[in-house]
C-alpha cells in the first residue's frame, strides 16, 4: 500500500513552509539534518522551533546562513549530487532545481544549464528542497497530492526589480494545477515552494484530499502573521485507499439543453469551462422537442463551485437555465513524470496499470522534429518503460 502526503495550501506555500510542515507530521529532525549534513556547503543552520499562526501550532523551519546564494544550476545539482544522498532523496531534489531552471531558462531566455538562481540560489533554499526531500524519505512518502493553491496579490521586490505578485516563475511552475488569489499583498506561494509541487507532486482530483487512512497531519509556518488566515501549509500523511472502495468524491454534473448556438459558440464555452476550473466538459448531440436537432452540455465539477460554474455556463451558451445532478466518482490515482525523446522533454501521466504521453507535450515535439505524433508517443512509452525499476 502507497504511503501518501497531501499539502494543503490554503495559504499557499514556500520551501520552509513545506519542510516545516513535514516536521512537523513526524519525520525526525535528526535524520533529516544527518542527509542535509552531507552537503558539501558550510555555514548555514536550521533552526526548528514552535509558533503560533492565527492560533495553530506549527513548526516554523528557519535556516539561517550568511550566503544570499547567487548559484547557476549546474552547480545547486552538483552540490546535491556529491551529496550521496538517498537516490529518491537526490532524485526529488533534482527534479525541483530542474524545474526552477527550465522556467527561469524560458522566462529570462537562457540555458537552463546556465540559469543564475539568485532568491533561490542561496543556502536556505539548497536546505529548503533537499531537507524537504529528506524528510518525504524519512516519512516513507511514495505519492504526493496538491491542494487548489492559494495566491497572493500587488507586488513584490526581487532581484529583478519589482514584479507582479503571483511572480511569472510561479505561474509558469503551476501551470496545470488548480490556484486561485486571495486579497493578501504578500508572496503567500513562492518560486521554491511552487517547484516543490511541480516537481514532486500532481493536482488531487478537485483539490480535495485524496481517499486514504489518515496516519499524521501536520502545519509549516510561513514567517508573517498574517490577519486574515492562519499563515501556514497543512499536509495531511496517510495509507491510499485501494481505488473503487468506500465513499467516493463528490461531483456535481451541471447540464443544459441548446438548439441555438453554433459550433464555434459550443467550443469556446467548452475552453471557458475548463479555463474556470471545471474537471470535465462535454457536449453530446441530441434531438429535442419539435425534433429539432441540439446538442445537451455538460459539466463535471467539485459541487463547491457548482453554483459559480452554472453562471459561466448560461452566460457562455446562452441558455436559459442549468440543471444539476450530484453524485460520487472514484478517479484514479495518477502522477506525472517526464522522459526525453529526441532530447525534448514529454511529461507522461502515470496510472495504476498504464502510462500515457501528454497530447501537448506530443504534438510539440512532433512540431519540432518532424517525427510522426504516433512515433514520439511510442518512443515516450518505451523511455518510460526503460526507466521503471525492475
Amino acid at each position: 500500500m502507497s504511503r501518501v502526503a497531501w499539502f494543503h495550501c490554503f495559504a499557499g506555500i514556500a520551501g520552509d513552509m513545506a519542510l516545516g510542515s513535514l516536521l512537523d507530521a513526524g519525520a525526525e529532525e535528526a535524520e533529516v539534518l544527518a542527509m542535509l549534513e552531507r552537503l558539501p556547503v558550510d555555514g548555514w543552520e536550521l533552526c526548528v522551533e514552535r509558533v503560533l499562526r492565527g492560533g495553530i501550532d506549527c513548526t516554523r523551519a528557519v535556516v539561517r546562513a550568511e550566503d544570499r546564494g547567487d548559484r547557476r544550476h549546474a552547480d545547486l545539482a552538483e552540490a546535491v549530487r556529491a551529496a550521496a544522498l538517498p537516490e529518491r532523496v537526490e532524485r526529488r531534489a533534482l527534479a525541483t532545481f530542474a524545474a526552477l531552471a527550465e522556467v527561469e531558462g524560458l522566462l529570462h531566455r537562457a540555458d537552463p544549464a546556465d540559469v543564475h538562481f539568485h532568491e533561490v540560489g542561496g543556502h536556505d533554499a539548497l536546505v529548503d528542497v533537499v531537507g524537504t526531500a529528506a524528510a518525504l524519505e524519512v516519512l516513507g512518502i511514495d505519492d504526493v497530492a496538491v491542494s487548489a493553491v492559494a495566491l497572493g496579490t500587488g507586488t513584490v521586490r526581487a532581484a529583478h526589480g519589482t514584479l507582479p505578485n503571483p511572480p511569472p516563475a510561479v505561474l509558469r511552475l503551476l501551470e496545470g494545477f488548480s490556484t486561485y488569489g486571495r486579497p493578501v499583498p504578500i508572496e503567500l506561494t513562492t518560486p521554491t515552494g511552487a517547484a516543490l509541487l511541480r516537481a514532486l507532486g500532481s493536482p488531487s482530483p478537485g483539490g480535495a484530499m485524496p481517499a486514504m487512512t489518515v496516519r499524521a497531519s501536520g502545519y509549516g509556518a510561513g514567517a508573517a502573521e498574517l490577519d486574515t488566515l492562519p499563515n501556514c501549509t497543512q499536509v495531511v500523511l496517510g495509507d491510499a485507499s485501494p481505488a473503487r472502495t468506500g465513499p467516493g468524491q463528490p461531483i456535481c454534473v451541471l447540464e443544459a439543453n441548446l438548439d441555438d448556438v453554433t459550433g464555434e459558440q459550443l467550443a469556446l464555452a467548452l475552453a471557458t469551462l475548463l479555463e474556470e476550473g471545471a474537471l470535465d466538459a462535454w457536449v453530446t448531440p441530441v434531438v429535442m422537442k419539435k425534433g429539432r436537432p441540439g446538442h445537451t452540455f455538460h459539466v463535471l465539477c467539485d459541487p463547491a463551485h457548482a453554483e459559480r460554474l452554472s453562471e459561466v455556463v448560461r452566460t457562455a451558451t446562452g441558455s436559459f437555465g442549468v440543471r444539476a445532478v450530484r453524485g460520487e466518482r472514484w478517479p484514479e490515482r495518477r502522477h506525472l513524470e517526464e522522459v526525453r525523446v529526441e532530447g525534448q522533454p514529454v511529461r507522461m501521466k502515470i496510472g495504476v496499470e498504464r502510462a500515457k504521453a501528454e497530447p501537448e507535450d506530443v504534438a510539440r515535439v512532433a512540431a519540432a522534429t518532424g517525427l510522426p505524433p504516433v512515433e514520439v508517443a511510442s518512443r515516450a512509452e518505451e523511455a518510460w518503460r526503460r526507466g521503471r525499476p525492475c
